[in-house]
C-alpha cells in the first residue's frame, strides 16, 4: 500500500504539490490523473525517495522506500523510460541493475520474455524506438518482482498490442494482491484499467474514489426514452414535473428516475422501446473537474463545436 499524507513540495515560488493526502491500496489499480504541471510526477518522485518533500510523508508498506532493506523488491517504477546508459544492451542494463540486489540472471531472462524484448535484448539501447524503450523501462520495474508498481505514462509509444499488454499486466498485479499506481493521459485506457482514481490539479487533490463513483457524479442524470407514442409520453412525464426535451426519435427526460418513467409509460398503455439513463465517461468527468486547473488553455479552432 502507498500512503501519502500532507505531502508538500515547493520549487522557488511555485507550490508544485500542496498538502495532498491519498492512498493507493493493495489489490487495486489506482489511476493518478491530472493536467500537465499538476504535480503527478513530483509526487511519484517523492514516493520513490528521489525528491525530498518540504512537509508530509510518502510511505510504501508503512515506511519510506529508502528505509526498506531491498527497495527494488518493494517497488518497481517506470518514471523515465530513457534513463539508461545508451551504449549498453538491454540485457546488460538489466543484469547490472539485478546485481545491485542479488537478483539472478534467470529473473533477467524472465522479464525480457515477459516484456517482449527477446529479439532486441542484445541490441544497444541507443537504437531503441520509443516503444522498445518503454518496454525496457517496464522490464526494469518488474526486475525485483515488487509488491508495488508505479508507472508514469506506461503506454506512451506502445502499439495497440502493447497497450493491451500493459492493461493486463496492471490488472494481473492487482489480482495478486499487489499495489498499482499509474498515471496516464489516456482516459479511456485508465477507465478500462483502474479501480479507483486520484485527480490532482495545481498541486491539490481535486477528487478521489472509485471510477464508478467519479463518473456517476459527472453524469447529467437525463434519461432517453423511446415509446410507441413519444408525444403522449412527453405530456405524461411533463405533468409529473419533469423537464422534457424532444429529439428526432426520442424523449429526453430530466427530473424523473427510469423506474418512475417506465411505470408511467406502461401504466398509460405505451410500448416501451428504450429507456437509458445517461452516464459520463471518465474522460468527460475528468475534463469537467479539471477545467479550471489546466495551466495552458488552447483556443477553440474556428468552426469547431464549443
Amino acid at each position: 500500500m502507498i500512503e501519502v499524507a500532507n505531502l508538500t513540495k515547493t520549487y522557488g515560488p511555485k507550490r508544485a504539490v500542496d498538502d495532498i493526502s491519498f492512498t493507493a491500496p493493495a489489490g487495486s489499480v489506482t489511476g493518478f490523473l491530472g493536467p500537465n504541471g499538476a504535480g503527478k510526477s513530483t509526487t511519484m518522485r517523492m514516493i520513490m525517495g528521489l525528491d525530498r518533500p518540504d512537509a508530509g510523508t510518502a510511505t510504501v508498506d508503512g515506511k519510506p522506500l529508502a528505509s526498506h532493506a531491498a527497495p527494488m523488491h518493494v517497488v518497481g517504477a517506470l518514471l523515465e523510460a530513457k534513463s539508461v546508459t545508451p551504449g549498453r544492451t538491454a540485457r546488460n542494463h538489466l543484469r547490472v541493475l539485478a546485481a545491485t540486489h542479488g537478483i539472478g540472471r534467470k529473473r533477467v531472462d524472465e522479464v525480457i520474455q515477459m516484456t517482449g524484448l527477446d529479439q532486441v535484448a542484445k541490441k544497444r539501447v541507443k537504437g531503441f524506438s520509443l516503444g522498445m524503450g518503454q518496454r525496457l523501462g517496464i522490464a526494469t520495474a518488474l526486475l525485483g518482482d515488487p509488491a508495488t508498481l508505479i508507472m508514469d505514462e506506461p503506454v506512451n509509444g506502445l502499439d495497440p498490442d502493447g497497450v493491451l499488454w500493459v492493461r493486463n499486466l496492471a490488472r494481473q498485479f492487482a489480482a495478486e494482491g499487489r499495489t498499482v499506481l499509474l498515471s496516464s493521459h489516456l482516459m479511456s485506457e485508465v477507465q478500462l484499467t483502474a479501480d479507483r482514481v486520484v485527480v490532482i490539479g495545481r498541486g491539490k487533490i481535486l477528487a478521489q474514489g472509485s471510477v464508478a463513483d467519479f463518473t456517476a457524479q459527472a453524469a447529467t442524470g437525463a434519461v432517453t426514452v423511446k415509446t410507441s407514442d413519444d408525444d403522449r409520453l412527453a405530456a405524461i412525464v411533463a405533468a409529473e414535473g419533469a423537464e422534457v426535451t424532444r429529439t428526432a426519435d426520442a424523449v429526453v427526460v430530466s427530473g424523473l428516475e427510469p423506474p418512475r418513467i417506465a411505470e408511467l409509460a406502461v401504466g398509460s398503455g405505451l410500448a416501451l422501446n428504450e429507456l437509458v439513463k445517461s452516464s459520463a465517461t471518465l474522460e468527460e468527468a475528468y475534463l469537467r473537474l479539471t477545467a479550471d486547473a489546466v495551466e495552458y488553455q488552447a483556443g477553440t479552432p474556428e468552426g469547431a463545436v464549443k
